[in-house]
Order: C-alpha cells, then sequence, then structure tokens
C-alpha cells in the first residue's frame, strides 16, 4: 500500500510536541544537543521492544516497569552515555530524570519512559542533566521533530526519521518516527533507540500486536556486526488526536495500521544499515526453500554474522564458499548437494558446486554499493530476508578508538 510521506518526524501526527537541547552529556564543552523530549497533549496508549541482552542498562528497566503499570505520555532521552552496569546509582539516575521530567510536564513519573544511548559502565553526569530538563520542557514545540532525531545520534552520520499519512478504514492518520543506530547492530533488536508516535485512535492490544509484528519483520531484519546492546529500545505512543472509532485487534484498520508501522519501521532499519559505521555495501540477503521457518532464520543470520563472509563483500570478491561454509555450520538442515547460491540472480553456485556464471559478472556485482544474495536450500517453501553490511578497516578502526572506555572515562 503507499503512503504520502510527510515531514516533521514524530511531531508530524497531531497533538505531539518535542524539543532537543545540549547538556554536555559526553563533553561539557560541546554544543550539539543529547537530551531531548516527546511530549503527547493527550493521554495515551503506549506499547515497547526491548533488547533481549540478559544485561539490561537502567534506563531499559525502569521504562519496562513504567510500561507495566501506567500508560506512557512523554519520553526523554539523552545520547552520549548509556546509563548501563551502573548499578543502583543508575536506576535512581534514571528515575531523576523521569522525576525532573514528570514535573515539568504536570504528569507522573510512570508516565514517562526514559531511554539512554552511548558508552557503557559510566555514571550519568547529573549535574549536567537534571539543570537542563525543565528548560527543555518549556521548549516543547510541534516543530521540533526533527531535533528529536539529531539528539539521539552517537555515531550515526545523518539524522534517521519518517513520517507519512495512512488511511485506516476511512481515516486518515498519521505516523512519525525517528531512530537512531550504525553500531553494534544484530537480529532480535538491533542497538538503536526509535520513537513512534501516532494520533490514531488504538486500542491497546492492536498496538501491543501491531509493534511487536512490525519489529519483528523490520529491525529484527538487520545485521551489521553481530553484536547486541543492553540499551535497545523501541517505543510508541497512540494518542488518538485523529479521532474516529477506537480500532480494535483484528479489524481492518487495524491490519492497515500494522502494515504502514512496518513500513515505517523497515524504512527505518534499512537506514540503519546504510549508515553502518564505516559500511561501504547494503546486501539483502534472501535465504528460500528452507524446510522451516527456523532453518531459513538460521541460515540468513549465520551467513550475515559471518567476518569472513562480509570482508570479502567490502573487497568486492563474489567469494560464495564463504557464505556455502556459514550455511553449513548455521545448523539449519541442508543438504550441500542441493545448494544454489546467486548474486542479483547470476548463479555463482548451483547444486553445491561452482557455477558457469564468468567470475568477472561476478565480481561486477560484488563492486556495487548494494546487491543481493539469495541462497535456496530447495528443501522446502520457508523462507527468511536480512538486511546487512560489509565490514571494513575503517570499522575496526573507528571502534578502537571511538569509544575506548578509558578515553570517555576521563571527561
Amino acid at each position: 500500500m503507499p503512503y504520502k510521506k510527510i515531514k516533521g518526524g514524530v511531531c508530524a501526527p497531531k497533538a505531539f510536541l518535542a524539543a532537543a537541547i545540549a547538556a554536555g552529556i559526553k563533553n561539557p564543552d560541546a554544543t550539539r544537543t543529547d537530551l531531548t523530549v516527546i511530549y503527547s497533549e493527550q493521554p495515551c496508549v503506549s506499547a515497547g521492544t526491548f533488547t533481549t541482552n540478559k544485561v539490561k542498562a537502567a534506563p531499559v528497566r525502569v521504562t519496562q516497569a513504567h510500561l507495566r503499570a501506567q500508560e506512557l505520555r512523554a519520553i526523554i532521552a539523552n545520547s552520549g552515555n548509556a546509563n548501563a552496569c551502573t548499578g543502583v546509582m543508575g536506576i535512581n539516575d534514571t528515575r531523576t530524570m523521569a522525576d525532573a521530567t514528570a514535573k515539568a510536564l504536570g504528569l507522573n513519573r510512570r508516565e514517562i519512559g526514559v531511554c539512554s544511548t552511548g558508552v557503557i559502565g559510566l555514571p550519568l553526569p547529573m549535574d549536567r542533566i537534571t539543570p537542563k530538563i525543565a528548560p527543555l520542557c518549556a521548549a516543547i514545540s510541534a516543530k521540533n521533530g526533527t531535533s528529536v532525531a539529531e539528539a539521539i545520534m552517537t555515531s550515526d552520520t545523518t539524522k534517521k526519521e519518517i513520517a507519512i499519512i495512512v488511511d485506516l478504514d476511512g481515516q486518515k492518520v498519521r505516523i512519525g518516527a525517528c531512530t537512531k543506530g550504525a553500531g553494534m547492530i544484530c537480529p532480535s533488536m538491533a542497538t538503536m533507540l526509535c520513537f513512534v508516535t501516532t494520533d490514531a485512535n488504538l486500542s491497546k492490544v492492536c498496538l501491543q500486536k501491531s509493534l511487536l509484528e512490525a519489529v519483528e519483520s523490520s529491525f529484527n531484519r538487520i545485521c551489521i556486526d553481530g553484536d547486541m546492546s543492553t540499551n535497545d529500545t523501541v517505543l510508541v505512543l497512540a494518542n488518538g488526536a485523529a479521532g474516529g472509532p477506537r480500532i480494535a485487534r483484528g479489524s481492518k484498520a487495524c491490519r492497515q495500521f500494522r502494515d504502514a508501522l512496518q513500513s515505517v519501521l523497515l524504512t527505518l532499519a534499512k537506514k540503519i544499515v546504510r549508515d553502518g559505521e564505516r559500511v561501504t555495501k547494503f546486501v539483502t540477503l534472501d535465504v528460500k526453500g528452507a524446510p522451516t521457518y527456523a532453518d531459513a532464520k538460521k541460515v540468513a543470520e549465520a551467513v550475515s554474522k559471518s567476518a569472513l563472509v562480509k570482508a570479502s563483500w567490502n573487497g568486492g570478491d563474489p567469494n560464495w564458499g564463504r557464505i556455502i561454509h556459514a550455511v553449513g555450520y548455521s545448523r539449519a538442515r541442508i543438504r550441500e548437494e542441493l545448494i544454489d547460491i546467486s548474486y542479483d540472480d547470476k548463479p555463482a553456485c548451483e547444486g553445491g558446486l561452482v557455477a558457469k556464471t564468468p567470475i568477472d559478472e561476478l565480481r561486477a556485482i560484488a563492486d556495487l554499493d548494494a546487491f543481493t544474495i539469495t541462497i535456496n536450500l530447495h528443501l522446502g517453501r520457508a523462507d527468511y530476508t536480512i538486511y546487512t553490511s560489509d565490514i571494513s578497516p575503517e570499522y575496526i578502526d573507528f571502534n578502537r578508538s571511538e569509544y575506548a572506555y578509558w578515553k570517555n572515562a576521563r571527561i
């Protein structure tokens, strides 16, 4: 279904306001914005998904508790510091951020979602954050949607936002969203924050189910480096400001909303991969003909996480041998003599053996900045797609220095 794109990001839906401010979280002398707030003028229903890492940051734990207790109506987020592995102090600092935001907006603590992203293991500089929350909330406006996308960036090189208008069974509504993420990206929630707003009048169950299904086919389908963070969070606020009857789970309108949300999140997910830390390739990896969905997923994830495969892509090398070896250790059910592998529909491997396609044709495809690799197991009807990237020498150089603990601990 085509959707009309509009401007405004998370402030495109009716009755949503936002602001961003510089708090000097990572560097007290920095002037870039690193603290942001999103606020709904009307009560919301809310939903979220979070990292599956067993090591969870303080804001993840607190926000999960808030969602269980009450509907969120505002989100405060910071970049530059993850507030992860910070113990009881980290929990207390998260609650302090929620309390200060609630006070400034006339809400209670449990109506506030708190998110953080950045360096792990360092305490939040609350002496710089707390004084900025009141002026931040005083500056909220419907014109500041893009400022949210900019304030949550860490190693991102560009802001990532989108807003659309969609017709839900005759009712026009808006969905706005922004995300951040460039490194530590792995399926089952990548290293990212994503905030979604909508003025659709949704039931709680419709929103929750729609989010789970949309995340599964978007953010759970990307891989840059195979790492998973402690802070991954997707939050959705729906305030019903567009009017119309409440949309129930299972209705036509709910299915239409789910499809629209999936389109929004998939667009953002692909932007994350394209902006991966020092990546040069965007690779669509299609696994087909698997005996089960689980087998297809195992193959896709094994190939997309392989350092050898990703290094060959960086070199423009159509090395299907590295791909098939990853298929072999994926623990999926396979038969070597049935496996076909192609680059943009040109066969590289047929029946587990080298295909007749001239190597120069395959190299020309592998030299492109975007291409599709299809792996057909010929054992069933299940398929799975992951959007992934190469890995470069520059990625290693960036990550051996930019986020060095000793470097950031001195700030």
